[in-house]
């Protein structure tokens, strides 16, 4: 097992962004490096008007976070903010050699990296590293650049740099065309399942997506207490409520200041969840930042065109609160569950049953018992989605054909 590294997290505090605030960015950032596998050994944070444009830190600041990387050993220091090329640069220079700078979009880009498991994963995670490093390229020449006039050297910085980014545009394109059948195969593979309804689970990284939709379609997935452990796409067959048979989706997970060359790489996959008949919603109702959370999800979703108030709210990991009462989201109807004990699933499948039906994803013929031959004829019908019997008759659920079909 390879050595974990040593990282020091800094942050910047400013009026529109209070002490309280950052710290608990910081505790995410701190997961965030947890999953990337760094050890966090210090943090350091400075109350100022503004980032600064040269080094996002203060002069004497940058000297004090020296002196931290200098006494704890670490190899990695992590802003919780976005940074730009000349600030990496700058404060690369200024630090002791060979600790590496990273923003927290490098961050969440490595564990995208490390967690990739499909070509799928592995293609959307290299187009967005390398639309990432493309304007960041100039700071790895500067060593050249400084010998400029010696003999040999002359040019080199310069030739070398646009040969890197030819290469990397090359690639981009080629990774965005390779994507473009991906999304394709994955537009033939929705038509294949539209005779079936769907339902899309979707919400903040960590959230108990994967926990859930194992409860649901009974299949075993990872389900880890980290973030981002899920990236690869899973859609399963789930029994619901009234014997309805739907397609169950667990999505990748949302984060407050995703990258946004993630959100465009990866937008094949969370197409997934955009044409779903039934989005869920699914919030850690014990997170402190559970409204937040709430919040990001719910922009991420206007980003792609999805209204969040037709989403099934769902808040999740009740078992935590203790004898804390359940929080409301005003305006909305909100469901309770816990994917640890299973509390409030069967309720879910209930309710996701009859808001397939209620919006017409399915639709709804009663036979009696006694209709005989009419009854097999029915049951044979390949649009029948689910049945349920009773003593009054037969209820057939039969999915709602798109026209075209």
């Amino acid at each position: 097992m390879a050595a974990r590294e040593k990282a020091v997290m800094v942050a910047v505090a400013t009026e529109a962004l209070p002490l309280s605030q950052v710290h608990l960015d910081l505790d995410e950032l701190a997961a965030l490096l947890d999953t990337a596998g760094a050890d966090v050994v210090g943090r350091l944070v400075q109350k100022r008007g503004a980032p600064d444009p040269a080094t996002y830190l203060g002069r004497g600041k940058v000297e004090e976070l020296r002196a931290l990387v200098q006494d704890t050993g670490a190899g990695l220091v992590a802003f919780d903010g976005e940074l730009t090329p000349a600030q990496v640069h700058h404060l690369e220079e200024q630090l002791p050699e060979g600790v590496k700078v990273l923003d927290r979009a490098a961050v969440i880009l490595d564990i995208f990296a490390l967690r990739a498991r499909s070509r799928e994963a592995k293609l959307q995670v290299e187009l967005a590293q390398l639309e990432y490093l493309l304007p960041r390229l100039t700071r790895r020449w500067q060593h050249l650049s400084r010998q400029a006039g010696g003999i040999g050297t002359r040019g080199v910085g310069e030739t070398q740099l646009e040969i890197d980014r030819r290469v990397i545009r090359q690639r981009v394109a080629v990774l965005k065309r390779a994507l473009g059948g991906v999304e394709k195969e994955r537009w033939v593979q929705r038509r294949r399942r539209q005779r079936v309804p769907s339902v899309a689970l979707v919400g903040y990284t960590n959230a108990g997506k994967s926990a859930l939709f194992s409860r649901l379609s009974h299949v075993e997935t990872l389900v880890e207490d980290r973030l981002f452990a899920t990236l690869d796409p899973l859609v399963r067959r789930a029994r619901l409520g009234q014997g309805l048979i739907a397609t169950v989706a667990d999505t990748v997970g949302f984060i407050r200041k995703l990258p946004h060359q993630l959100v465009a790489s990866f937008r094949a996959t969370l197409l997934e969840a955009v044409s779903a008949d039934l989005l869920v919603h699914l919030v850690d109702v014990s997170s402190p930042r559970w409204r937040e959370q709430l919040r990001v999800g719910e922009e991420v979703l206007e980003s792609l065109g999805v209204d969040p108030a037709g989403c099934l709210l769902v808040l999740n990991k009740v078992d935590r609160l203790g004898g804390e009462p359940r929080p409301n989201v005003p305006g909305r109807t909100v469901l309770y569950t816990s994917c640890t004990t299973g509390e409030g699933v069967e309720e879910l499948r209930g309710v996701l049953a009859e808001m397939l039906i209620a919006r017409g994803a399915v639709s709804v013929v009663r036979l009696s018992v006694a209709a005989g031959e009419q009854l097999q004829q029915a049951l044979a019908c390949p649009d029948v989605v689910g049945q349920s019997f009773s003593a009054a008759g037969v209820e057939l659920y039969l999915r709602r054909r798109s026209r075209g079909q």
